[in-house]
């Protein structure tokens, strides 16, 4: 995808050896040997790694021998780093975006940075590098049938909570969300409440990780399985809901 300034011919993209790159890298979420070849490739021959935390990116970094320069660029990141970075684009450097795990920008703040990129019209190649995400690895394990499904993203602390489960409660399509191990057995309570028997809940927890476990039933009984599993209620959690 090229993001470029208005007065391009539509379907044709001029690319100069001097226009900036902003690659978009999944990393894997968990199993380190998750990661591809090219996404590889990318990270070594960037200028510099823009990554949530510098600590973990570092980790996977290390672990491939790979060094690069790194620059932390998250949720809480001022304005005077995103000016550092889109400086950066304008003379011409690439750069590598990458999350602590998985796809970045989905539920993530990198998307903050191609809505800038985007708004002040800059000359930047925007270039997915696909991989690992952690709602696509859920889904494929799932069971469900239809290709069709609805991601909710991590579910609301305390507003808008409710009236999110309502929706996913007369949701037709497959529901996708994140949560974490703090509030995953509230949301299990909500869910008992609201959805009929007839409805499927899985629970990818820790997924590619050691102790990866996919959870199916009720969501009474997934529920009670966590409260007899107190032990279990720990790491990642994608909560998918078959349709309605």
């Amino acid at each position: 995808m090229a993001i470029k300034k208005p007065g391009f011919m539509s379907g044709f993209c001029y690319t100069s050896s001097m226009t900036a790159k902003l690659y978009i890298v999944a990393t894997p979420i968990g199993n380190l040997e998750d990661i591809t070849l090219r996404a590889l490739r990318t990270l070594r021959e960037a200028d510099v790694v823009l990554c949530e935390d510098t600590r973990v990116t570092g980790k996977l970094l290390h672990h491939y021998e790979i060094k690069a320069d790194m620059i932390s660029y998250h949720a809480n990141s001022k304005l005077a780093k995103s000016d550092k970075i889109l400086d950066l684009l304008r003379e011409g450097k690439e750069l590598a975006l990458v999350s602590d795990a998985g796809t970045p920008t989905i539920s993530d703040p990198g998307v903050q940075l191609i809505d800038l990129i985007t708004t002040q019209n800059l000359e930047v190649e925007v270039i997915p590098v696909p991989g690992a995400s952690a709602l696509i690895t859920a889904l494929s394990v799932s069971g469900f049938s239809g290709n069709q499904f609805t991601f909710f993203g991590f579910i609301p602390h305390k507003k808008g909570r409710k009236t999110l489960f309502v929706e996913m409660e007369g949701n037709h399509r497959i529901s996708i969300a994140y949560e974490s191990p703090h509030r995953i057995t509230k949301t299990l309570e909500s869910l008992t409440e609201l959805l009929h028997d007839d409805r499927e809940v899985v629970i990818g927890r820790e997924l590619t990780k050691m102790f990866e476990q996919v959870v199916r039933g009720t969501a009474m009984e997934v529920k009670t399985y966590f409260e007899e599993n107190p032990g279990k209620v720990k790491g990642e959690f994608v909560l998918l809901i078959s349709g309605k």
